[in-house]
């Protein structure tokens, strides 16, 4: 066994860029999806009100426009709040083991410019 200075990345690392990716996608998702139930949350309300009346009054109807997207909404709260999470942590696990990149296994260590490359 070879003995190296450097700390082996653990088995998580690997997976925490692609946790971060997803993490910041969903993230991003749900901000969208909030903004739009809130637009159209705010076209129920004031098309209710063109009639002159309020979407906080206390009938029925008034209730199941204020509760119409109750459940998307609750929803995309708590995937957002679950994706930040996730994308906090990843970025933490990434930080902590920038340094500990696992050596390539077939760098040899000789560097090339483009005269190598071209052939010239």
């Amino acid at each position: 066994m070879e003995d190296n200075a450097a700390a082996q990345p653990s088995r998580i690392t690997k997976y925490a860029r692609p946790a971060l990716i997803a993490g910041i996608v969903i993230a991003v998702v749900c901000i969208a999806l909030l903004i739009i139930i809130l637009a159209l949350d705010s076209f129920n309300a004031a098309a209710y009100s063109v009639t002159g009346k309020s979407v906080n009054d206390a009938t029925d109807e008034a209730r199941e426009i204020r509760d119409l997207y109750s459940g998307a909404r609750i929803g995309g709260i708590i995937a957002l709040v679950i994706s930040g999470v996730v994308a906090v942590l990843s970025a933490v696990v990434l930080y902590r083991n920038r340094g500990n990149a696992p050596a390539d296994g077939d760098d040899d260590g000789e560097d090339y410019d483009l005269d190598d490359l071209t052939g010239r």
